[in-house]
């Protein structure tokens, strides 16, 4: 049951994100740029949720995986939504 539930909450840990990073994926942090500035991953691309579908262009490799990140999981949730539209 345990399993189950993280897989509905996408915490499947099939995905290895340290081979798509070494495989040159994007990481899209999504935060505000206050949120960004008090934290984030190294070598990120901050483009904040509300702002994404008018920065698309700002992505470097749209062949790339991209991996989106956030504090809480909601808002990376919504960029994916958005990048796979």
């Amino acid at each position: 049951m345990i399993e189950s539930l993280k897989k509905f909450l996408g915490l499947d840990p099939s995905v290895d994100y340290r081979q798509l990073v070494k495989q040159s994926a994007v990481i899209l942090d999504v935060q505000t740029k206050g949120e960004y500035s008090q934290g984030h991953i190294k070598g990120s691309i901050n483009i904040s949720v509300d702002q994404l579908t008018n920065n698309l262009h700002k992505l470097p490799n749209k062949e790339k995986p991209i991996i989106t990140c956030c504090a809480s999981g909601m808002r990376s949730s919504s960029a994916k939504s958005v990048l796979k539209s």
